[in-house]
């Protein structure tokens, strides 16, 4: 016995709205690894600076590099990732609902840019560093 069109198109929506989870759920994974990135590079700016006073407390290493500033903004790209991910995952579930989807790929364009933004401005400062 077949199944009525009806029933064949919640099937369809069923895994559509399971495939929508599973993409969110890749961008919070994504958001997280930014995030735990940003915080590394904060703590070892930090263990660096602790670990020259340790070494020699007469002449500690200036801290003159962006590491701290680089590693807050990972993290505040993390977050702004993991919003823009909820209102995608919204936006798209509301779209699977209505038949209506309309691919866009504004978000993985701008975080995709972004991410090789940061990438080149930490291989220029430790090219200029080194």
């Amino acid at each position: 016995m077949q199944p009525s069109s009806e029933q064949q198109r919640s099937n369809k929506r069923i895994t559509d709205h399971l495939a929508n989870e599973r993409t969110f759920l890749a961008w919070i994974r994504t958001a997280i690894a930014v995030m735990a990135f940003g915080f590394v590079v904060v703590k070892f700016s930090l263990f660096v600076k602790q670990l020259s006073i340790i070494v020699d407390d007469k002449n500690p290493i200036r801290q003159k590099g962006f590491s701290p500033t680089m590693g807050i903004l990972l993290i505040a790209s993390g977050i702004v990732t993991v919003l823009f991910a909820y209102i995608r995952y919204l936006q798209v579930a509301k779209n699977i609902n209505s038949e209506a989807y309309q691919h866009t790929g504004k978000l993985p364009a701008v975080f995709t840019a972004f991410v090789m933004a940061c990438g080149l401005f930490l291989v220029v400062y430790l090219l200029m560093t080194s």
